[in-house]
């Protein structure tokens, strides 16, 4: 099994304004960096050719997410906290709004299996609206592969 990881976070501002500039130009480097990184798998990526393209969706012009796949729990877990992506974390709120509900899902995936944005929104209202568990889970609560292999959404992936 593999981790998927979905977080998205309101901007303050457009993307392309100056208040979010610094931010931009980061996305580039740590986009960089979290693709290199032992245990990356895949993530959701609006352009080939332009690392600060952010991801276009349906889901509201000043929501920004990050979308990805990885071997484990620790591969991720290594990256956002154990990395130059720690000092980006730390400054979230020059650029981004507070969420005061749950803003970030982790699911198990069967390995080759590419979730989609959609299934990505709905495990996180799942989160929101059920609490953690093996179908969507955060770092605090974090589930074993093992528990998340059986379920119906992990079988029918694997079809």
């Amino acid at each position: 099994m593999h981790l998927a990881q979905l977080n998205i976070a309101h901007l303050r501002a457009p993307i392309d304004g100056p208040e979010l500039a610094t931010f931009v130009e980061l996305l580039e480097p740590i986009n960089a960096l979290a693709d290199a990184a032992p245990g990356f798998v895949w993530r959701l990526q609006e352009s080939e050719d332009d690392p600060t393209a952010t991801v276009v969706h349906d889901y509201g012009d000043h929501l920004l997410v990050n979308f990805s796949v990885w071997e484990s729990i620790d591969a991720v877990w290594t990256f956002v906290y154990r990395s130059a992506h720690l000092g980006v974390l730390r400054r979230r709120r020059e650029w981004f709004l507070r969420i005061a509900e749950p803003y970030t899902v982790m699911w198990w995936v069967p390995e080759g299996h590419i979730p989609t944005l959609a299934e990505a929104m709905r495990r996180l209202e799942h989160l929101r609206a059920h609490g953690p568990g093996p179908e969507a889970f955060t770092f605090q609560e974090p589930y074993d592969s093992s528990e998340a292999a059986n379920l119906p959404a992990a079988a029918e992936a694997r079809k």
